[in-house]
């Protein structure tokens, strides 16, 4: 839990916002306080996903599905605002670790234990088929350790058993790890698809380590295929159990009652000691001071906001207009976000660090063209490293004719963040949001190494980032043009090169990117990628509104965890990241 930021809204519907859950691919999660004293857990999506007709529906059906399913193993519906943005669903908080952040806290569990959870997750797996919907995402994230047993929660990607299509051609719904290999392959969706999820989270808990190992996405949905689950050291009954679930044909694994017999358990999970010192430890997490920044901009939480209606009428899942984040009635139109990014703040009198400006679909056109729509400027810096890119050549907007951009710059929010592996000596570590796009059977090589210290893991002066496709599948688009974002942790003054003074808030632009380079040129086969090197800061460079606003600063200026984001670009405003890195900056 942490403390609200001056930007959180202080009232979203008639709830009070008191403190941050957390976020994720979505948006953002709070926790408030209805009128009458009640915590509820508040998920807002992101305003980038509202322009999204497929977000919009997977949010709405994620509505539909928590107020549909009532259970003692899930967290209950309380609110919701669907009719217009900011869209959000409001639940009850149920207090209590995650399962992932007890296995992380504690490392496996023990065996008996094990049994009696997994007992409880078939149980509840029951309880959510039976009102006719598929999980479909299930696994240690998404299951919270309450007093009264565990609850699974997260029904994002939850639909009802007769509803299996995808939403994107060639994308499996869920996690890699926990998504079955019948869906990968197939398309199979079915309740036999969250048997297996239940196996994966199951084999997490008895090993303390991924179901199937760690690695790119591909690799890991490759061993879910062929491969086996890992259950080195597990006790030989529960390993047996586990086996059974993620059985690769769907009609050998048991059904949740047939686990739960298998599971014999005599006695209540809440009972279980090791499970009572897990929900002890999680507790009820006291609320984060305020902000003193923050400004109220909505009336107390005793009188709903102006242009509140309440969605959860008897009979129906919407109402007729959502509640206003921060207490102002929110326009029926749709917005549309542009970004203007910090470094040029002082040259372009702009106040605010990061300011995002909301235009209705009347006005964005003409406003943003005129804001946002230079394509002329002058060319990055050229990178020196052997194998770098030139920066010679006339710079062209490349909206996918092939013609190499001179650089790419934000048009909208970026909330990827790089976060180290805890206790990880190798440097490694994972993105919050998945990529933009696959790039094929592609396996990007990439390293990101310490110029004056290749042994140290943090980065203290010059960064070297080498990358080339391993494998690049032969139906990739070629010319495939690529740029590297270097994304520092905070917003930058670009008067001092350091974070905001008194405002340091998270990254949400692209932070310095490198000029874009072919990675599959002519002549090279379809196997082989081109071997790129390039150095931070040197080869790296700001855009904003076409032009350039000042060099890449040292990594030193902002300790923490940096992202490097790796672009396929089509236009200098048309790209989607196809992979994620970062290091740790002292």
């Amino acid at each position: 839990m942490e403390a609200l930021r001056p930007q959180d809204p202080p009232h979203i519907g008639v709830h009070t916002v008191l403190a941050r859950l957390g976020a994720g691919g979505m948006g953002q999660v709070y926790l408030g306080r209805s009128p009458g004293g009640r915590q509820v857990a508040i998920k807002v999506i992101r305003e980038d996903f509202a322009e999204s007709p497929e977000a919009l529906a997977r949010f709405r059906r994620e509505v539909e599905t928590v107020r549909a399913v009532r259970s003692a193993y899930t967290a209950s519906l309380i609110d919701a605002s669907l009719e217009a943005t900011p869209y959000w669903l409001a639940t009850e908080y149920v207090p209590g670790p995650t399962l992932v952040e007890a296995v992380r806290a504690r490392g496996p569990l023990p065996a008996d234990t094990c049994l009696r959870l997994f007992a409880a997750l078939a149980e509840a797996l029951s309880h959510v088929h039976e009102h006719g919907v598929l999980h479909r995402d299930l696994k240690p994230h998404n299951v919270i350790l309450s007093a009264v047993g565990p609850k699974l929660i997260d029904f994002g990607i939850a639909r009802g058993a007769e509803q299996t299509a995808l939403t994107q051609a060639g994308a499996a719904p869920g996690t890699p790890g926990y998504t079955a290999p019948e869906i990968i392959t197939r398309n199979d969706v079915s309740a036999a698809a969250d048997v297996f999820a239940l196996g994966a989270t199951m084999a997490v808990v008895a090993t303390g380590r991924p179901p199937y190992g760690e690695g790119s996405l591909e690799s890991v949905t490759y061993r879910v295929v062929h491969g086996e689950v890992d259950v080195a050291g597990v006790e030989p009954v529960l390993a047996e159990l586990i086996r059974e679930c993620v059985a690769g044909d769907p009609g050998k694994r048991p059904d949740p009652a047939g686990i739960i017999a298998r599971c014999a358990v005599s006695s209540a999970i809440v009972d279980d000691p090791v499970y009572r010192e897990l929900t002890a430890a999680g507790g009820t997490p006291t609320v984060p001071p305020p902000v003193a920044q923050r400004t109220p901009t909505a009336p107390g939480a005793s009188a709903p906001p102006a242009g509140y209606v309440p969605t959860l009428m008897p009979g129906s899942v919407g109402g007729a207009a959502g509640g206003a984040v921060g207490g102002a009635a929110a326009s029926p139109r749709r917005t549309k976000l542009w970004l203007t990014v910090g470094a040029a703040s002082v040259a372009l009198g702009v106040v605010a660090a990061l300011a995002v400006q909301s235009l209705s679909d009347d006005d964005a056109k003409g406003s943003a063209d005129k804001a946002l729509g230079k394509e002329q400027a002058k060319p990055a810096a050229s990178p020196s490293a052997s194998g770098s890119p030139s920066a010679s050549g006339a710079p062209s907007a490349g909206q996918g004719d092939g013609k190499e951009p001179a650089y790419i710059e934000a048009t909208n929010p970026n909330r990827d963040f790089w976060t180290p592996k805890e206790g990880d000596p190798d440097g490694q570590g994972s993105c919050g949001l998945p990529p933009e796009e696959r790039a094929g059977r592609g396996e990007l090589l990439a390293s990101i190494v310490n110029v004056e210290n290749p042994a140290s893991h943090q980065m203290s002066g010059k960064v070297k980032i080498s990358f080339r496709f391993k494998y690049a599948d032969p139906a990739l688009p070629r010319p495939y043009f690529v740029s590297v974002a270097v994304k520092p942790p905070h917003e930058i003054d670009s008067r001092t090169g350091k974070p905001l003074a008194g405002l340091v808030s998270a990254n949400l632009g692209l932070g310095f990117t490198s000029k874009p380079v072919n990675l599959l040129p002519d002549g090279v086969s379809g196997f082989e990628g081109k071997d790129i090197q390039l150095t931070y800061p040197d080869d790296f460079q700001q855009f904003v509104m076409g032009e350039p606003v000042g060099s890449a600063i040292p990594v030193g200026n902002d300790p923490g965890n940096w992202t490097v984001l790796f672009q396929h670009v089509k236009g200098t405003k048309e790209y989607a990241s196809f992979d994620c890195r970062g290091f740790v900056a002292k």
